[in-house]
This record gives structure tokens, sequence and C-alpha cells, in this order.
């Protein structure tokens, strides 16, 4: 055992000693629940540090345990409403973290000295490096596990896993799910080729060299975790989101369609013009999702702005193109396996000649690239633009939902009692463009003025009768 080894098992028999001395009626088994993984950690409550410790894990071999409840000395806690802040977690841990921590972490309940836990379980990733997504694969979002402490990873560090990883393609990825099922691409396949009896076509390439489901057959199957943000602003910012929906988690082919036909709906302007060619933006958003880096865990985002719509697709320009070849080079599909699959439904125009139609319309510098990732900024044609503008001068300032929330919280009401009764869905936008500024004006109070993050929060009008 080496020595790194046989510090932590020393480190996890004393808070076991420490956690075993309670009087209560807890097994054995119960109790080495909370210390039965070689790399762990103890947090008294949930912080902003969360994603950074399982990161942290995630970089590692062999993963680890957090365990939220329990302090540094071990002493158990514990904590309140357990529930509702396990799922918190899961949605930290599915939003914040790339690549996606699908099937590679557990979150559960549990009980010690009659107190509820929570337990974060995860296992030591085959995607490395995993990262903030908000800071990117960059020190300020790697993170790496040094015996018992959490640190930034090393830009050295970042290049070697990525290196790594960048070899595999998702036909040679493995799915981290078996029971896959492909009626919605039989469908599709169905309507185009009417021979296929119910059998997918051959040379699809939706298998490892092992013979299990790959990460393409994942991307098409019927039910996945993947998803296209499809986000509308009410300006030329994104300071005024009004819209925030994702589109997806079946097959690809037909996320992509739901995209496109949203899309299609919002192009027509109240001035019954298109605010871009129909044919370039089908073109650039389908071009888009088909050479998204899906190995990174991260899929496309659509922005529709009142001057313009941007589209954001993960990954660089192949290593072996420049900029120019880029534009005036072959066609280099990053997921060929894909591109294949889209070609066959007739989503794709002919090989190469996506980039070609697009610059017949607008110039290269349509085209913004980075090292993580390739954005389209379509500007809509100014005459919209001018109109829109006009309208948006034109509206008034005064929130349309004052009165109505007023009126409702004549008697005290939850944030949710009243998202509810307007029948808004956009928690965000919600509480920053509506809620807050009520409350700003000081038109809505707070009955627990002292904790405004308490889930026990209600709000109620100044004219509140006594």
């Amino acid at each position: 055992m080496s020595d790194r080894e046989k510090s932590y098992s020393e480190y996890k028999r004393e808070m076991t000693n420490r956690l075993s001395k309670s009087t209560d009626d807890q097994s054995a088994n119960d109790q080495s629940q909370l210390t039965d993984h070689l790399f762990f950690e103890f947090q008294s409550q949930l912080t902003d540090k969360l994603e950074k410790e399982v990161i942290a894990f995630l970089n590692t071999r062999d993963g680890g345990a957090i365990i939220i409840g329990v302090n540094a000395h071990g002493s158990v806690l514990g904590l309140n409403d357990a529930d509702r802040l396990q799922l918190k977690i899961k949605y930290r841990l599915k939003h914040n973290i790339s690549p996606s921590t699908m099937g590679l972490s557990d979150v559960v309940v549990m009980s010690q000295q009659s107190k509820q836990l929570i337990k974060i379980i995860i296992a030591g990733g085959s995607e490395k490096p995993y990262y903030l997504s908000k800071n990117g694969m960059s020190s300020q979002g790697c993170f790496i596990r040094n015996k018992n402490a959490t640190e930034p990873m090393s830009n050295m560090m970042i290049k070697k896993l990525f290196a790594k990883r960048v070899d595999n393609s998702i036909v040679n990825i493995k799915s981290r799910h078996q029971n896959l099922t492909f009626e919605q691409l039989k469908n599709y396949y169905q309507e185009m080729y009417h021979t296929l009896n119910g059998q997918l076509p051959k040379g699809l390439d939706l298998y490892t060299k092992e013979g299990e489901y790959n990460y393409v057959a994942y991307l098409l199957s019927d039910k996945n975790d993947c998803s296209i943000k499809v986000e509308k602003y009410n300006g030329i910012n994104r300071d005024d989101l009004i819209e925030n929906e994702e589109l997806g988690f079946c097959c690809l082919v037909k996320a992509t369609s739901a995209a496109l036909d949203k899309l299609k709906i919002e192009n027509k302007s109240v001035f019954d013009k298109n605010k871009l060619d129909p044919v370039v933006m089908r073109e650039s958003v389908t071009n888009a999702i088909v050479h998204n880096d899906f190995s990174s865990g991260t899929s496309p985002k659509i922005e529709l702005f009142l001057d313009r719509l941007e589209i954001t697709s993960v990954g660089a320009i192949p290593k072996e193109l420049s900029e120019e070849d880029f534009f005036t080079g072959p066609s280099s599909p990053f997921n060929k396996e894909l591109m294949r699959v889209f070609r066959d439904l007739n989503r794709v125009t002919q090989k190469g000649f996506g980039i070609n139609l697009l610059l017949q319309k607008y110039p290269k510098s349509v085209y913004n690239f980075s090292h993580n990732y390739i954005r389209v900024i379509l500007p809509f044609a100014q005459e919209v633009i001018d109109l829109q503008s006009k309208r948006v001068k034109a509206e008034p300032k005064v929130n349309k939902h004052s009165n109505k929330i007023l009126l409702f919280c004549i008697e005290p009401k939850s944030r949710k009692d009243i998202q509810q009764h307007l029948k808004l869905k956009n928690r965000d936008h919600f509480r920053k463009n509506i809620l807050l500024p009520l409350i700003d004006s000081k038109q809505l109070l707070l009955t627990l003025p002292d904790k405004p993050t308490s889930p026990m929060q209600q709000f109620y009008t100044v004219q509140r009768p006594s």
C-alpha cells in the first residue's frame, strides 16, 4: 500500500470511528456508507464550490464521494429539506459541468444518527478533462484532486488530457446506455426508402469495435440526454431573456427538426417579412448540429436577438485546415457518421455546399472562430431591424404583469404560486424581469426580509389589509 493510500485509509478510519460513537440505533453497514470511497470530502452544507469538487473527482482515475451534512471533524449536522437539495444538486451537475456527467454521478439522500445527509458518488470520467462550463477548458475551469485538496489543473495537464480525448471520435465512445431503441430513426428512413421492413440500414456505424452501441447510436436513439438550446432575447444583448427552451432528448434528427420548425415561425416577422434567408438559416443550423463536438457533452445553442441569429457549435476547425481552407477547401465533417445519416434523409445539401450557400448571401466575417467553438452570426434584414427597433422603443416600460401580481398577493404568496398564476415557465426571466423590479420599487414586500433566498419566502403587496 502506498503512503498516500495509507494516509487516506487512516483518515477514513478516524472519521468512521468518530461517526460510530453515536448512540443511535444504526447498523455498522449504515455507518460505513459514509466513508466507503478512498477519496471523499465532508461538507457541512451545500456551497457554490460543489461543482469544483465534483470536477476534481471526475478528473481522477477512481472518482470519489462528497457527503453533505457532516463537518470536517466528522460530526453529523444533518440537512433541512434534503429532498429539495438533492434535486438542486442534480440540476447543477447537469447544467454547470462539461462534458456531460450523465451516468457518472449519483446523488442520494441517506439517514445517519436520525439526521438526513446527501451523498454524491462520482466516478472517474472517460472524457477528461471535465470543467466548469462557464469558465471553459482552462485553469479556472479544470480541477484535480491532490490528496485531500482540490487544486486548479495546470495548462499542460489540460492539454495532455484533451489530446487523449479528442483522439476518440463518437463512433469509438461507448454509449453509457445499451438498451437503446430507434423507432424514430426507422420512421425517418422508412419515409425515404419504404423498404426497411422495420430494420435499420446497414453501415450506420452504430457500434464500437467490441460490438456495443456507441455515442452515435446514443445520439440517434429515441431517448437520450442531448438537447438543442434555443434562447430568445428582447433586445440586442443577453440582458433580457424572454424564452429558454431545450428541444430534444430524442433522436437527433427529430430534435433538429423541432429546432428548425421553431425558427421557421420566428423567422417570419410581425411585418410579414423574412428576417433571414430561409435556406441559409436551415443550412447554418443543420451544419452546426452535425459538426458539433458531442464528445464534449455540450450541445449546440441557438440564440435569437432583435437584430440577428447566433448559432454556436462546440469544437474548432479541424487541425489540418486553416481558416481559408475552411471556406475554400474540401468539406471535412467532424462527425462523418451523423453527416451520413442527415445526408441519407435529405437534411443537408450536397457535401461541401452549405458554406458556399451561406457565403453567397453573407461575408466570411459572420463566422467567429475560437479554440472551443465556431459561432455563426447572421444579421437580419436591415428593414426588419429598423421596424423592430421602432416597435421596442414604442412599447411602454411598464411590466404588464405588475397589477395582476399585486392583486394576487394581497395575501402572501410564494414565488412558485405567483409564477404558476401568471402561467410563466422561465423561472430566471420571471425572477429577474418581473418579480425583482416590484421588490426593488417596494410595491412587493417579503415575509422574511432578513432571509431573501429562504425556501419559505413569500411576497405580499404594500396595500395588504391588516
